[in-house]
């Protein structure tokens, strides 16, 4: 059964870090009539829809009792005020890193995006060294020296990846890679303070998650009326909506909620195959359907050090031999 699981895990978490990837590019870079969706809206959905699942798992641990759910949203959120303010931290910066990922994905192929995101390791780990004061072993320093080495390479220029991008003028690659490293550092820092604030709490996740996605929707709300609040004005909040545009909703919204439910199954070295697979994944689609990247071999060799290190970060040696007992 664990091993049945363990499997499933792998897949779920493949399927869904590829096919957010893939479909948020697809999105953003599809010519079609008429404007296209905001964005900044669909941060907002997304939110939107994951405090809806939440409370959803809320009402389930609840043994599907109202009054039940009731009492436990109102004891853990309404009267822990101070509680609460805590995720309105980590969830501003988690807004900002959704929406840095529609630019992202905007002016990067979906191979190029998935290999350099994986930066967040590195910053997950620093910020888990200053924050947490977690001791890395050698060999996850060694695996972060690999994963910058990596990256470099990956976003190595070459002749025909600037072909390629006179080609389909997709939009400006400094600006991608900017938003993926502006990424990168905000998930690090998102992800360590709320590690920290789980650790130091009882809450559940999913009530965790109900006060995230809450101020989540308050901070993108903001960002809405800041941004392309005269755009709303006159096409609508949800212009240039379509099937495509709700899938990659959706797939955002429930992404974190997946990866939060299947984790307990999955250990360092699932979480690597599932990393590996989506990179390998993304690069085929972005060559042979999405066609907006031409692999180079300097590109092969930094996505191999990123998934050789995405493995060394998560190995853990054992002792060798038994240790003899006084």
């Amino acid at each position: 059964m664990s091993t049945n699981l363990k499997y499933l895990s792998l897949g779920i978490l493949v399927f869904q870090t590829t096919s957010l990837v893939l479909t948020m590019r697809y999105s953003r870079t599809l010519k079609e009539e008429g404007p296209r969706y905001l964005s900044s809206t669909a941060v907002v959905i997304a939110e939107l829809l994951k405090i809806t699942a939440c409370i959803l798992l809320v009402y389930k641990d609840s043994k599907c009792n109202l009054r039940s759910l009731n009492r436990v949203l109102h004891d853990e959120i309404l009267n822990k005020p101070m509680e609460t303010l805590k995720l309105a931290i980590p969830s501003g910066i988690y807004t900002l890193q959704n929406n840095l990922l529609y630019v992202a994905l905007s002016n990067l192929d979906a191979a190029t995006y998935q290999v350099t995101y994986q930066l967040k390791i590195l910053t997950t780990a620093l910020f888990s060294v200053s924050m947490l004061s977690k001791k890395l072993g050698v060999y996850q320093w060694l695996s972060l020296v690999i994963l910058m080495a990596g990256v470099a390479f990956v976003q190595w220029p070459s002749d025909s990846q600037e072909a390629a991008t006179k080609e389909l003028s997709a939009g400006s690659q400094f600006v991608g890679l900017m938003a993926v490293l502006i990424a990168c550092f905000s998930s690090g820092f998102a992800g360590v303070y709320f590690e920290k604030i789980l650790k130091e709490t009882k809450q559940s996740v999913w009530i965790r998650n109900i006060q995230l996605g809450f101020f989540g929707s308050i901070f993108g709300l903001m960002g809405v009326y800041i941004y392309d609040g005269e755009l709303v004005s006159k096409n609508g909040f949800f212009q240039g909506y379509n099937q495509l545009t709700w899938i990659v909703v959706i797939l955002q919204a429930l992404g974190g909620l997946v990866i939060a439910a299947v984790i307990k199954y999955a250990d360092n070295i699932l979480k690597g195959f599932a990393t590996s697979l989506s990179i390998i994944l993304s690069t085929l689609i972005s060559y042979f359907w999405l066609q907006d990247f031409v692999p180079t071999s300097v590109f092969f060799l930094g996505a191999v050090l990123v998934i050789a290190a995405t493995f060394l970060y998560g190995y853990d040696p054992k002792p060798a031999g038994n240790p003899i007992k006084a």
